[in-house]
């Protein structure tokens, strides 16, 4: 029998976390000591390192529990598991797209204030700013005229 700690140090995960796995149903309650200490098997470990090895992966406490409860059932949870991993990939690649948006934007601004330092311009707060806003709502007027017109003309 392996005592909270004992598990931690085997799996690298902390007491607090296994305790928390236990709450939310990833893994079977364990036995309890007389004193109410939990004790428990060395089955716990493999079942407690895949936790830890699919939050690696970006796989959130709900999906897991989805795995294991396949597995527990007796089914095979690698069609799941490629499934959460491909929403995983999609979610990721489309943050990488936004971020290289908002890169781009934040490029043009800083272009924008070193043009118009160079001309000598002022401004009410600061130019960066509001300049970035009159041109992203140019660009987004522009970009919603473009794409009616493209609708029209479908």
């Amino acid at each position: 029998m392996l005592t909270v700690g004992r598990v931690a140090e085997q799996t690298g995960l902390s007491a607090k976390a296994i305790r928390l796995y236990e709450a939310d149903g990833l893994i079977d309650p364990p036995e309890r000591t007389p004193a109410g200490y939990r004790t428990y098997t060395a089955n716990a470990l493999p079942v407690l390192r895949f936790i830890r090895q699919a939050q690696a992966l970006g796989l959130s406490l709900k999906e897991i529990k989805r795995i294991l409860d396949l597995q527990r059932q007796g089914r095979q949870p690698c069609a799941l598991v490629t499934d959460l991993l491909d929403e995983h990939l999609t979610e990721i690649d489309q943050r990488i797209a936004d971020l290289h948006a908002l890169r781009e934007t934040l490029q043009n601004a800083r272009d924008r204030a070193d043009q118009a330092a160079d001309r000598g311009e002022t401004a009410v707060i600061c130019h960066i700013i509001e300049a970035t806003h009159a041109h992203a709502h140019a660009h987004a007027h522009a970009h919603a005229h473009a794409h009616a017109h493209s609708d029209s003309t479908a």
